[in-house]
């Protein structure tokens, strides 16, 4: 085994209040020219908000001397840590309304950091949210309430190392707050890659995705982040749970899955072994289009019932492709990629592209080992725009549009009416929301052989100082028509808060007892992320 290095961090600002960094949000000319093409959108971008504007007040708590190091009650870091990354929290604080804005912000170094944090606030009420990049997009890092006398926004990204790699076994041992960039960086030395990229991987950490079974870069066959677990360590309030590291077991239930997807409410991830793969070295992809988008469905169905297993799989509908910059002439466009550190993927790219061509598609843009971002192609295109997304709603959403996302998965069986009622109710119900007509989009991001991940871009002016319950208005007739077509109300965003009422609809009841005894058993004083799941 070998121990890695530690790395140093980027040096550019994150936003406080919106996506990402701040040097790359739009500007007020490009806001004003986003928002021209949604009617209704405001003359004038809202100012990008202050920290200094906010009414943050002294803390409700203060900490002992032997956790004061580790805790900072600074009104930027405070702000910062209060909200996700979802429209709600970004059109809030463009209102200046972020919500309960945590009363300490503690930076754990170690397993008995966490461990005393924990005590502390279990015996002094003090809720504990647990926190890694802070991308969450449906409400699952803030605190809403106020059961509690005091919030403490635990941030693990202190906890940062790739601590030993198995290059026998093909794993390592990382700490939970690592992100992205940090551990790929840490693993590329070695020939080593987690090879997991879901659209924040830039702002997100591995405990967050373990914590939210985020789903990553494979839209066939490995698609979340459970499937690259050997084994984690967990700190809850009745001590710490550690599985053994294991290719499997059979051993009864297992320990790793009740944790996995707990979103920070039965315990804190510090540590995982992961499962790596080498880096690819053979790339190929192509992009082929469609006039009939029924047709294109068929064709990523028979694509996914294959055994050739691509990378890239995403089905763009004709609203997506123009949004992207992948087509402009009313086609949808299938986006396929293949890669393997291992051998040549030109063969399994031909086959895909015959299936495809078989079901209608036309053409074909094809890139072989070149850079992400190369070139003009439409695959391109969508690898760009996929990147640039967040950034553009933030800009929209400063002139005062509504756009935010939704995914969902269901059987085959049902995708296509599914997305035709997402299409045609949602649609209705922003109409009605607003007087204004709205942009229904859809792409399919991940494909199995039984079914598809659908998720659906929603954009219309909004409600002046009123863009949040506009959204709420549209967000529960979707969740009303994912329920009725029986399809998951989240396929990777995670439950958080935002989805509670859909996930309640969705959880079978004696579930529901188990996963309460669970919480009750292992953090009784019940200050572990509240409102999450449970309770």
């Amino acid at each position: 085994m070998s121990t890695a290095s530690p790395l140093p961090g980027t040096s550019r600002t994150r936003s406080w209040w919106g996506w990402g960094y701040v040097d790359a949000h739009p500007d007020d000319a490009e806001c004003l020219a986003m928002g021209a093409l949604l009617p209704g959108t405001l003359a004038r971008p809202l100012p990008i908000p202050r920290v200094a504007d906010l009414d943050i007040t002294r803390p409700a708590v203060t900490p002992p001397s032997a956790l004061a190091h580790l805790v900072t009650a600074d009104p930027e870091a405070r702000a910062a840590h209060a909200m996700g990354k979802a429209y709600r929290d970004v059109a809030r604080a463009l209102r200046g309304r972020p919500g309960r804005i945590p009363d300490l912000v503690a930076l754990p170094t170690c397993d008995q950091d966490v461990t005393d944090l924990l005590d502390w606030a279990g015996d002094h009420d003090v809720a504990v949210i647990p926190f890694g990049g802070g991308s969450s997009v449906v409400g699952g890092v803030e605190y809403r309430g106020d059961a509690h006398r005091a919030v403490l926004s635990l941030d693990l990204t202190s906890m940062d190392r790739v601590l030993e790699i198995d290059a026998t076994s093909r794993s390592a041992r990382i700490q939970a707050g690592a992100l992205g960039p940090v551990l790929e960086q840490q693993l590329r030395p070695h020939g080593l890659t987690l090879r997991h990229f879901p659209q924040s991987f830039e702002f997100s950490t591995l405990g967050g995705w373990l914590a939210t079974r985020a789903g990553g870069h494979y839209a066939t066959v490995h698609t979340h982040i459970d499937d690259f677990v050997q084994s984690l360590r967990v700190i809850t309030p009745a001590g710490t749970s550690t599985s053994w590291r294991l290719p499997a077991s059979g051993a009864g239930p297992s320990p790793d899955r009740l944790f996995l997807g707990s979103e920070g409410t039965l315990g804190v991830i510090t540590e995982a072994w992961m499962r790596l793969q080498q880096r690819p070295v053979h790339k190929a992809s192509a992009s082929v289009s469609f006039t009939d988008f029924s047709r294109a469905l068929d064709a990523v169905r028979a694509i996914a019932q294959s055994d050739l297993a691509p990378a890239n799989c995403r089905l763009l509908d004709p609203g997506e492709a123009l949004l992207s910059g992948a087509a402009s002439d009313g086609s949808s466009v299938l986006v396929l990629g293949f890669e393997s550190a291992t051998s040549r993927v030109d063969d399994r790219l031909a086959s895909a592209l015959d299936i495809a061509r078989s079901h209608g598609g036309q053409g074909d843009d094809e890139e072989r080992n070149s850079p992400a971002g190369a070139g003009g192609s439409a695959v391109s295109a969508w690898r760009s725009a996929f990147l640039r997304m967040p950034y553009i709603r933030d800009g929209l959403a400063r002139v005062g549009a509504v756009v935010e996302t939704f995914e969902t998965a269901a059987t085959w069986d049902t995708v296509p009416a599914l997305i035709d009622a997402v299409r045609t109710e949602v649609g209705a119900a922003a109409l009605k929301a607003t007087g204004h007509p709205a942009t229904v989009n859809c792409r399919l991001t991940h494909v199995y052989p039984d079914g598809a991940a659908p998720y659906f871009t929603v954009a219309v002016a909004g409600r002046p100082g009123d863009e949040v319950a506009v959204w709420d208005e549209i967000k529960a007739v979707a969740t009303e028509v994912l329920h009725r077509h029986r399809a998951t109300i989240t396929h990777h965003h995670a439950v958080g808060r935002d989805h509670r009422p859909g996930y309640d609809l969705q959880r079978p009841a004696p579930f529901a007892l188990a996963l309460q005894a669970a919480k009750d058993a292992l953090d009784p004083h019940h200050v572990l992320n509240p409102g999450v799941l449970i309770g």
